[in-house]
């Protein structure tokens, strides 16, 4: 190819090139200037078409009641009927009775008893002289101024007893009525009677008082 040829190639190229540039350039235009107009005319139509709301009439007033009406009362107003409800009946409840067991009354317990008090000390007790007089007189022993004189009577004396069992003393208490009979009988239990000494709480021997029996003096005959 000459040289020629390879300009008017190239020369033909850039006008192809400049052609579809000027075509684009005039597409955007046109769609630009297409928007702007159908923005603008929709903006028109808007602030052309608004309503504007009118307010509404007053209300008109009620027409005044007739003057020559009646007042009728208002009908008086009747309660609901009433609707029987067919309830059905309570289930029967079935009571059991039991026996009445009586109360048991709680056992009694007896508080236990105090421990018995301690045995007392042993302690020997006062004993009194023990003796028998009913063996020291005998018919041996009348006095003999009584035999004469016949008297007769019964004694009773008061004695004292030693330590030893030996009486230490005598006081007639009840006369015979004769004095050789009294004197007698106390004589006759000083020399002969023998007593078991009396003894203390401490179990020693001690003196003792006695009242003897009564002594009869009787003559025989």
């Amino acid at each position: 190819m000459s040289y020629a040829q390879r300009k008017e190639i190239g020369g033909n190229r850039t006008l192809a090139i400049i052609f579809v540039v000027v075509i684009q350039f005039a597409l955007g235009y046109a769609i630009i200037t297409g928007l702007a107009y159908n923005v603008i005319k929709k903006a028109a139509s808007d602030l052309k078409t608004f309503n504007v709301e009118e307010p509404p009439p007053p209300p008109e007033p009620p027409p005044p009641p007739p003057k020559d009406m009646p007042k009728v009362p208002p009908p008086p107003m009747q309660p609901p009927p009433l609707v029987r409800v067919n309830t059905p009946p309570p289930p029967t409840i079935q009571t059991v009775t039991a026996p009445v067991i009586p109360p048991v009354a709680p056992p009694v317990y007896a508080p236990p008893a105090p421990p018995p008090p301690p045995a007392p000390r042993k302690v020997q007790s006062a004993q009194s002289a023990k003796g028998d007089l009913r063996t020291l007189f005998s018919a041996d022993d009348y006095p003999a101024a009584a035999q004469a004189a016949g008297a007769e009577g019964t004694a009773q004396a008061e004695i004292t007893i030693g330590t030893d069992g030996r009486v230490v003393g005598c006081n007639i208490t009840r006369s015979s009525g004769n004095s050789a009979l009294d004197q007698a009988t106390c004589n006759i239990i000083r020399r002969r009677a023998k007593y078991v000494p009396a003894k203390d709480s401490n179990g020693n021997p001690t003196t003792d008082t006695l009242q003897t029996p009564p002594i009869t003096w009787r003559l025989e005959g």
